[in-house]
């Protein structure tokens, strides 16, 4: 009886302002993923792009977020987060028109930098809003169901574009599609209801803490790392699908088949990070990345292709909630958008390097192959840091809450 009434009270966790945020995050991510793909091949066909000039155009928009980033966790917790959001995701939605005035490289090149300001300010915003609206006593839950969110718009988002690509083959109706998601993810933000927060008013000097979560700085980089596989996978695949393999019609499938792994391990993590193995989560998290990235790299073929995909989104989804939780078990209350956005500062980042660096090997250095096999030593090298070290300092730098 007495288990019975703990359940009773135990608050619902998908509902109320908690599924509202978590749906709009769902439409900021999709907008984002649905473009992601064909990018490179609007690229290509428009503006007639080499390798290495794609990875430039296209780094601009990790470059931009990587810079507002930076600030967005300071804006967020000294600002209302709700004015924050919705100004982040209103001129988010709006730069998807800009897609239609892009006459020459120059000017998509432009346009698709300064977008990444405000998808960068929006995501740090919007998964802080969602930690402020869970339940305390479900808030390690609600971490690791956030990121489901992202993983539902992977898995519908590069499908679902490609598909429409072949039937219409038609860049600007993909576009528009984007900006529909993005405005309707707008609307719903506007009715969260977030609990009044007085203004912090914070004499001391300006110190890089106030920006970045210094204590995270190792943990930062195994998300780097991680995050520089998934730039180069993410941006050339597409490509190197069609080059490589002679697979036309697979990315799609892809992408689907990642995003499965994904949800997968978000079921099974959410689980064991409410227990709080936190640690454990992101050893087997950063293993099985490596793992996904160097069969991808040397299994050449349709069975290489599909399987590492499964197993790279499982271990990325198990990875990347357990650092984010780590972050948040080394900050305090006040600085939680600090926290988080300086691991998507560090994704970001990695991101960004990996689809410029990514270019540069691919069109110099051995074609695509040679970038693939470049994200399987990255991931390896995360494991190596974490286990050595990251793993450490986060024991070492946890605060008791």
């Amino acid at each position: 009886m007495i288990q019975n009434a703990e359940l009773e009270e135990k608050p619902k966790l998908f509902a109320g302002n908690y599924l509202k945020i978590w749906i709009a995050n769902f439409m900021l991510y999709f907008s984002f993923y649905f473009v992601t793909p064909i990018l490179p091949l609007y690229l290509r066909d428009v503006f007639d792009a080499d390798k290495a000039m794609i990875g430039l155009v296209l780094s601009g928009y990790s470059i931009a977020a990587l810079a507002i980033r930076i600030f967005s966790g300071y804006i967020v917790d000294r600002f209302s987060r709700k004015k924050v959001l919705l100004i982040g995701y209103a001129a988010f939605a709006i730069f998807f028109a800009g897609y239609y005035l892009t006459g020459s490289i120059i000017l998509f090149a432009v346009i698709r930098t300064l977008h990444g300001a405000p998808f960068g300010l929006t995501s740090v915003s919007s998964s802080t809003v969602a930690i402020d609206v869970l339940p305390s006593q479900r808030r390690g839950e609600g971490i690791g169901y956030w990121g489901l969110s992202n993983n539902f718009a992977m898995a519908i988002g590069p499908s679902l574009s490609l598909w429409i690509f072949t039937l219409f083959n038609n860049y600007n109706i993909l576009f528009t599609i984007s900006l529909i998601f993005a405005l309707i993810g707008l609307i719903i933000n506007t009715t969260v209801e977030c609990k009044y927060r007085p203004a912090i008013v914070d004499k001391k000097k300006i110190s890089l803490d106030r920006f970045v979560l210094l204590k995270g700085w190792s943990q930062g980089i195994c998300i780097a790392l991680i995050a520089l596989s998934y730039g180069i996978l993410s941006t050339y695949i597409a490509i190197y699908s069609q080059d490589v393999l002679n697979i036309t019609t697979g990315t799609g499938t892809f992408f689907m088949l990642f995003a499965f792994g994904l949800i997968m391990s978000r079921f099974v993590g959410v689980r064991s990070l409410s227990k709080g193995h936190v640690v454990r989560n992101a050893t087997y998290g950063v293993i099985i990345v490596a793992i996904g990235y160097l069969i991808f790299a040397l299994w050449q073929n349709l069975y290489g292709y599909y399987i590492s995909a499964v197993i790279i989104g499982f271990g990325q989804a198990s990875v990347y909630p357990a650092v984010q939780t780590m972050f948040l078990n080394m900050a305090p209350n006040e600085q939680r958008g600090t926290a988080n956005s300086t691991i998507l500062t560090s994704w970001d980042l990695g991101v960004g390097i990996g689809i410029i660096g990514g270019g540069y090997v691919a069109e110099h250095l051995g074609g695509y192959n040679a970038a693939f096999l470049m994200s399987a030593i990255t991931s390896i090298i995360s494991v190596v840091f974490f286990l050595t070290y990251a793993k450490n300092q986060y024991i070492k730098n946890k605060l008791n809450k």
